[in-house]
C-alpha cells in the first residue's frame, strides 16, 4: 500500500510495534528443551494481548500463529511438537494484523551454544537487508534493492533463495511491488514516497536451492545447509526509510 493519511501511517506504526514486541517476547524464549508450539503460543497470546491477530492464520489458514524454521527450514515452519537442541538456528517470522492493517517482520535466533556458521550467516542476512535499506529511496526501482543485498550475500559467499522474496504490505500480506533479494533487471516496480514494502534477505550456507516440504508450507534449504532471514516492514520517504517493525 502507499500511506495516504496520518491516521494509515499511525494505524501501521501501531501494528508495527506489536510485531516488533511479539518477536522481542518470543526470542527471549528460545533456548534448549523448548518446543515451536510453546514459542508459537507466546507469540500469539502476546498479539492478542494488543487487540492483533496473526495475518497467516486470518489470510492464508496458517496452522501457526507465527512462522518458526529451524536450521535447514528457511520459512514457513509449522510450530508444532519439535524440541529445539543446543546451536539450532531458529528464524522467527510473526505479521500481525489489526483494525484491517498489516506489518511483518523475521529475525534469525540461536540456541545456547551458538554455532560460528550460524552466527555468520544470521549476520550476513542483517548486513544485507541494510545495504537493502541504503538504496530504499524514492525514484530508485526494486531492482535495485535487491541488487544491493546480493552483493552483500555473494560477497560472504552466501547463496539466495531466490524463490522467496520481499513485497508490498499494508492492507494484506503480500502485495505490489516484488521487491527481489537478487538483482532482477524485470523488477521494475518504482519506489514511490509512502509506499509501504518489506525487505527480507532469506539466505543459506549452502547453494540457495530450495524446495516445500511435505506440509505443504516449510520451505526447506535442497542441500540442507542452514538458512537465515532477516525482515523489517518499512515506509519509503524522502529521507531515511521508516522501519515500522523496530519500534
Amino acid at each position: 500500500m502507499s500511506i495516504g493519511s496520518d491516521r494509515e501511517f499511525e494505524k501501521l506504526r501501531e501494528v508495527g510495534r506489536i510485531v516488533a514486541q511479539t518477536l522481542r517476547k518470543v526470542a527471549a524464549a528460545v533456548r534448549s528443551g523448548v518446543t515451536t508450539a510453546e514459542l508459537d503460543e507466546i507469540g500469539e497470546k502476546e498479539m492478542a494481548r494488543h487487540g492483533a491477530r496473526s495475518a497467516p492464520r486470518l489470510v492464508y489458514q496458517f496452522p501457526g500463529g507465527l512462522c518458526i524454521s529451524v536450521n535447514d527450514e528457511a520459512i514457513h515452519g509449522i510450530p508444532g511438537s519439535r524440541v529445539l537442541q543446543p546451536g539450532d538456528l531458529v528464524k522467527l517470522d510473526a505479521t500481525a494484523e489489526k483494525d484491517g492493517f498489516y506489518a511483518d517482520a523475521a529475525i534469525t535466533v540461536q540456541v545456547e551454544p551458538v554455532s560460528q556458521t550460524g552466527t555468520a550467516l544470521a549476520r550476513c542476512a542483517e548486513r544485507a537487508f541494510h545495504k537493502g535499506l541504503e538504496v530504499a529511496k524514492p525514484g530508485n526501482r526494486a531492482f535495485h534493492i535487491g541488487r544491493a543485498i546480493e552483493r552483500e550475500v555473494r560477497r560472504e559467499g552466501y547463496g539466495i533463495l531466490r524463490e522467496l522474496s520481499g513485497h508490498g504490505v499494508g492492507r494484506s500480506i503480500h502485495e505490489d511491488p516484488t521487491i527481489p533479494n537478487y538483482y532482477e533487471p524485470r523488477a521494475k516496480a518504482r519506489l514511490t514516497e509512502g509506499l509501504v514494502v518489506t525487505i527480507e534477505p532469506i539466505i543459506s550456507a549452502g547453494s540457495g536451492k530450495c524446495f516445500v516440504a511435505k506440509d505443504g508450507w516449510t520451505v526447506k534449504t535442497e542441500d540442507k545447509t542452514l538458512a537465515a532471514h532477516f525482515e523489517h516492514t518499512i515506509v519509503i520517504t524522502k529521507g531515511a526509510p521508516i522501519l515500522l517493525t523496530a519500534a
